[in-house]
């Protein structure tokens, strides 16, 4: 069963940087939170994903609220993946694949390349009192989260 509305949403912490960790309580009071599950960096769909959020960002920062991208990549890869697309939000390396899996937004077997354990595209909206206010989980890696949908509710929870 995938996580719902109304649900509380699983905490996590997890690296930035090699030094540096982003929790997803940092924001508990203060932000709601967009979090974008992506299954690889450096791929099309991926990048598209990740740039519809890059280039609403004036969206997400007059309601102050704080987009952040997870994937199973490494935290070199992600860094290096951020730096070539110029996102201005936090990619976040869930290496271990325990938030994947907390947020069941996992492939247990991918069919591109016959990987094992890659995040599912996913978008979830996290209110400041840290419930879960959209949930939008895809078995498909080829559809993008409906952004439309998606604004509409964070435009209303800012």
């Amino acid at each position: 069963m995938s996580l719902q509305i109304g649900q509380k949403a699983p905490d996590f912490t997890l690296y930035k940087t090699f030094n540096e960790t982003v929790s997803l309580s940092d924001f508990a009071g203060k932000k709601n939170v967009l979090l974008l599950f992506f299954p690889q960096a450096f791929t099309g769909n991926c990048i598209k994903q990740l740039c519809f959020a890059r280039d609403n960002m004036a969206v997400y920062n007059k309601i102050d609220a704080q987009v952040i991208g997870i994937s199973v990549d490494t935290v070199a890869s992600q860094n290096k993946f951020s730096e070539e697309q110029g996102f201005n939000f936090p990619l976040l390396s869930d290496f271990n694949k325990e938030v994947s899996t907390a947020y069941q937004c996992i492939h247990e077997s991918f069919t591109h390349m016959n990987m094992k354990g890659v995040s599912k595209r996913s978008a979830f909206i996290i209110d400041k009192q840290g419930v879960i206010q959209y949930a939008e989980v895809s078995d498909n890696p080829g559809i993008q989260p409906n952004f439309e949908a998606i604004n509409e509710v964070i435009v209303r929870l800012g």
